[in-house]
């Protein structure tokens, strides 16, 4: 059984050997021609790697990949095959990289919504061409607010659902005992009253915390992040729910507080665990006003 065995390893390794290589076959004949295959191996490290995660090329179909190698790299001084070869490589940043970024910046992890490529196509190759429908100048200056706006207003519809699990958990909240509201709408509920100074938006305070989703799950923590010892920041710097918060904190108070989403990240995503227009959860203690430099 076990010389069986033995014989069908070794079938499969001479029948998987059997594939013809995609190089060219080498002719090492100078210390030049050796020096040139060694050269070229050890600068094709990664390169599957590069190919996959960079420029979204599937590995299963590297015969392909050799073919268009081979002619790009024999085609020399050829200005009009380095000029096709440049737009395919070009063409293929758009299709992949280019596109899917936009498609983030514009509909978030919505997968199901895409740009045109088509259009994006035609203004890409119209403003290089100088023909472009509208004034480039124009449209640079305009383009990351109009994005902005209009991310915003998709994942409004996306996340209809989670906005308005927002607003119903802000509304019964307000109806519970001990909780007040600030001006601006966020909610706190008051665990300890400090004694101490109200810092100002500019100040450097020491501050304990503990965020959560309205649903309880614990996203970010002073005391996981910051080995139990609280963290020095600018209160400015902040979330507009922790500005509101800290500058009607004295000092040495600890609240919960219930940030509306527009007082939070708004459209953004932050981390995994907050999602556009969610309405977060706070312990925040402010343990000192740090002194000026």
């Amino acid at each position: 059984m076990k010389k069986l065995f033995l014989v069908a390893v070794a079938t499969i390794m001479v029948f998987g050997s059997c594939k013809k290589s995609a190089a060219p076959s080498a002719s090492l004949k100078t210390d030049i021609d050796t020096i040139s295959y060694e050269l070229g191996m050890v600068n094709s490290s990664g390169l599957k790697g590069y190919l996959s995660d960079r420029l979204g090329v599937d590995t299963t179909y590297m015969d392909e990949f050799y073919k268009g190698l081979m002619e790009a790299a024999n085609s020399g001084e050829n200005k009009k095959k380095a000029a096709y070869f440049a737009g395919i490589q070009i063409g293929q940043q758009l299709s992949t990289q280019m596109c899917k970024g936009l498609n983030y910046q514009l509909f978030g992890e919505d997968s199901t919504k895409s740009i045109s490529m088509r259009n994006l196509l035609s203004g890409f190759i119209a403003a290089t061409e100088g023909k472009a429908l509208f004034n480039l100048d124009s449209v640079r200056n305009g383009i990351q607010q109009k994005v902005s706006r209009f991310r915003e207003k998709s994942l409004a519809v996306t996340y209809a659902a989670n906005k308005e699990a927002g607003e119903k958990f802000l509304a019964a909240n307000k109806t519970k005992e001990g909780v007040k509201e600030l001006p601006g709408g966020v909610q706190y509920k008051v665990i300890k009253e400090g004694n101490g100074p109200l810092p100002a938006d500019t100040a450097r305070v020491m501050v304990s915390y503990e965020g959560r989703t309205i649903d309880g799950k614990v996203f970010d923590s002073s005391d996981k992040n910051n080995d139990n010892k609280p963290i020095q920041i600018t209160v400015k710097d902040m979330i507009p729910g922790w500005i509101d918060a800290l500058t009607h904190m004295p000092v040495g108070s600890e609240w919960e507080i219930y940030v509306p989403q527009e007082k939070a990240y708004g459209a953004r995503e932050a981390g995994e665990d907050i999602k556009p227009y969610s309405a977060l959860i706070f312990k925040l203690k402010l343990v000192s006003i740090s002194p000026e430099k």
